[in-house]
C-alpha cells in the first residue's frame, strides 16, 4: 500500500508518471484497451488506443486525499460515473499505473472523446495540483502527490462532490471497479465492498452484501442493488 506524498516532482521530455485510475481503469484488462485499443468487455465503446501501446511498467495500490462519488449518466455503463473530489474530506482507494507522459495524454484523450495525441501540457498541474483543459467531465487535470519521486496524475471533473446531484451505479460498473480494487492486492474483498457501498452515489442504493456478490457472479447485469 502507498500513500501519496506531497506534489513536487516535473516531469522530464520523455518521462515517467504515474497515472492513478480510481473507476474502472483500474483493471489492467480494460487499461489495455486503452492503450493497445479495442473494446473491452461488456464494453460498449471501441478504444483507438495510445502511440505507445506497450502496458504499464508496474502497478502499485495507492490511497489518495479525496472523495469517489458517483454522477452524471454513462452511456457504456448505464449508470453513475466514477469521480474524483481531491478537496473533499476522505480517502480513495486507487491504482496507479506508470507509463509515460505521452501514453497518460492519450489515455486522458480518450476520455474527454478527444483523438490520442498531441501530449497535453501537464505543467499548470504540475505547479499548481489542478489545471481545468476544458468543461468536460474528465477535463480537469490533477495532481495529488508523488509517489518514489514520480508524480501521480489523473483527470476529473471540474465541479466538486457537493455541486453535482449523485447517481446510482449499475451492477455492472460497481464489479468492474471491485475487480480491479481486489486486482491491486492491498484490500480484501469485504473492505473493498464496505469501500464501495459507503460512496456518494451508491451508498442508499448498494449494500456491502450486494457489492461482495457481485465479485462471485459471472455476469454483471444490473439486477442487484437496493433502492431502485
Amino acid at each position: 500500500m502507498h500513500r501519496s506524498g506531497p506534489p513536487g516532482a516535473e516531469v522530464p521530455p520523455g518521462g515517467r508518471v504515474w497515472y492513478v485510475a480510481y473507476g474502472s481503469n483500474m483493471a489492467v484488462r480494460r487499461l489495455r484497451c486503452y492503450l493497445a485499443g479495442g473494446r473491452p468487455p461488456r464494453g460498449g465503446r471501441t478504444y483507438p488506443g495510445a502511440r505507445d501501446r506497450s502496458m504499464p511498467v508496474r502497478s502499485a495500490a495507492v490511497e489518495l486525499p479525496g472523495v469517489l462519488y458517483f454522477a452524471t449518466e454513462s452511456p457504456v455503463w448505464k449508470g453513475g460515473r466514477a469521480f474524483y473530489d481531491p478537496a473533499a474530506d476522505g480517502t480513495v482507494w486507487a491504482r496507479a499505473h506508470l507509463m509515460t507522459a505521452g501514453q497518460f495524454s492519450d489515455i486522458a484523450a480518450q476520455e474527454m472523446y478527444r483523438p490520442p495525441g498531441p501530449d497535453l501540457d501537464l505543467g499548470a498541474a504540475l505547479a499548481r495540483g489542478r489545471a481545468r483543459l476544458g468543461p468536460g467531465r474528465y477535463e480537469t487535470l490533477v495532481h495529488p502527490g508523488d509517489l518514489d519521486g514520480v508524480p501521480l496524475l489523473t483527470f476529473t471533473a471540474p465541479w466538486s462532490a457537493a455541486d453535482v446531484e449523485w447517481t446510482k451505479p449499475s451492477a455492472a460498473y460497481v464489479r468492474e471497479l471491485a475487480a480491479g480494487l481486489l486486482e491491486a492486492g492491498a484490500w480484501d474483498a469485504g473492505a473493498i465492498a464496505g469501500y464501495l457501498a459507503s460512496r456518494p452515489g451508491a451508498a442508499g442504493h448498494w449494500t456491502a452484501g450486494e457489492v461482495a456478490r457481485l465479485l462471485t457472479e459471472d455476469d454483471a447485469e444490473d439486477a442487484g442493488g437496493s433502492g431502485g
